[in-house]
């Protein structure tokens, strides 16, 4: 396989979780009486352009369909983090009701609706019908499709042109990275700002989060590849944070090449020294993540087995494609884990996809009392722990698997 930015030959494994369906691909009862779509999950380095990608097997067309399930807003603190990039970037770059803000993966209108509160005219591109619906409810106008050079065009050509575009957590999900990047340099007025917020690989690689790894996420960025992916596709960074969300992310800053005006901020080198030191340019820093994943793995199942064994239930808190990734890497069924609670309603009455789990409401959670209730987005750990704090009631005990095996 070539490097999805740069064509160079990919020799250097990071990870290769064997095979699983797309974590996304909730089934119906009905769906339980056919056979998965199963690819290979391996993760290789690019040791050009450090890019780091999972092997072509699924098209994207398989990964995001129409009832795509995953809905932003059903996360409190990520909504708080939401409204409050809107006011960031209004305060920052003076936007008003003369501006223009496209987010890229606008989902169920999470982020826009607080462009739209603030009277600011805004359009979100989201390719899920489902979550395309949800956003229009909320009287967010979206254009339903893949973003690309393409579409931008036909938005520029249409006088759709920001000033502000908006990308998080969807930079890793794209299959033509560098069409896709290429997308915003067209689509930004010459003074516009794009913005992208990614989970960091160094955190990833440095805290074994090997569940965020799955079919979904094409890539799994540092600063240091994107940067070069950037300039090679008419952006340059000149601005990055460091925040807290989904285990460790950046929000990149950046502007065109040819007319943005802003300068690059010391953060960039300081991001960029870091992850220099870290050896995120070498092989070194790769190796052993197979093992330590590998731990985490038989930890977990041994934990699972001696529940069972003592006669103590285990739940599931969180249908994510986190929890997904560990349990069809684990070979986790329903005779180990019962059930898996989710707040959204688009995946209860479904199942996991491999393990084929329940999923329900939280209600089964008082209503069967299990001994153990395992978080599997970890990212939401304290949210998840304080929502559902009367499991003491019972003497129960939450469980976090990653970054290793916690009972809490």
């Amino acid at each position: 396989m070539k490097c999805r930015h740069c064509q160079s030959e990919l020799t250097v494994a990071l990870i290769d979780l064997v095979t699983s369906p797309p974590s996304n691909a909730y089934l119906t009862q009905q769906e339980l009486q056919a056979t998965e779509k199963y690819f290979p999950l391996r993760v290789l380095v690019c040791t050009d352009c450090w890019l780091v990608q999972t092997e072509d097997y699924a098209g994207a067309d398989e990964l995001f369909s129409s009832d795509y399930a995953y809905f932003s807003s059903f996360s409190s603190s990520w909504l708080k983090h939401s409204e409050q990039y809107v006011a960031n970037m209004v305060d920052r770059f003076d936007l008003d009701g003369q501006s223009y803000i496209v987010e890229v993966a606008a989902n169920d209108g999470y982020l826009l609706q607080y462009a739209k509160a603030r009277g600011i005219p805004c359009l979100g591109i989201e390719p899920t019908t489902s979550t395309a619906d949800a956003a229009r409810k909320k009287g967010i106008e979206i254009i339903e499709a893949f973003f690309g050079v393409e579409l931008a065009n036909k938005m520029v050509e249409q006088g759709k042109q920001a000033d502000l575009t908006a990308a998080n957590n969807v930079l890793a999900h794209v299959p033509d990275i560098n069409d896709f990047v290429g997308g915003f340099a067209a689509l930004l007025k010459p003074a516009g700002v794009s913005t992208f917020e990614f989970p960091h690989l160094l955190r990833l690689v440095s805290e074994n989060q090997f569940d965020t790894i799955y079919h979904e996420h094409y890539s799994y960025l540092s600063l240091t590849a994107v940067k070069k992916i950037f300039e090679s596709n008419g952006l340059s960074v000149f601005d990055v944070e460091i925040l807290p969300t989904h285990g460790g992310s950046l929000r990149v800053y950046a502007q065109r090449t040819d007319t943005g005006g802003h300068q690059t901020s010391d953060n960039v080198i300081k991001i960029l020294d870091q992850e220099k030191s870290a050896g995120m340019s070498s092989v070194d820093f790769y190796a052993g993540f197979q093992g330590k994943a590998d731990r985490v793995k038989n930890d977990f199942i041994s934990f699972l087995i001696e529940a069972k064994r003592t006669g103590k239930t285990v739940a599931g808190y969180g249908a994510a494609a986190k929890g997904n990734t560990l349990m069809n890497y684990a070979g986790v069924r329903q005779d180990l884990l019962s059930y898996v609670v989710d707040l959204n309603p688009a995946k209860q009455d479904k199942f996991l996809p491999g393990s084929r789990i329940p999923i329900v409401g939280e209600k089964y959670i008082r209503k069967t009392q299990p001994d153990y209730v395992v978080i599997f987005p970890w990212n939401l750990r304290s949210e998840i722990v304080e929502q559902l704090s009367y499991i003491r009631e019972w003497g129960a005990k939450f469980v976090v698997a990653v970054p290793e095996l916690e009972v809490l």
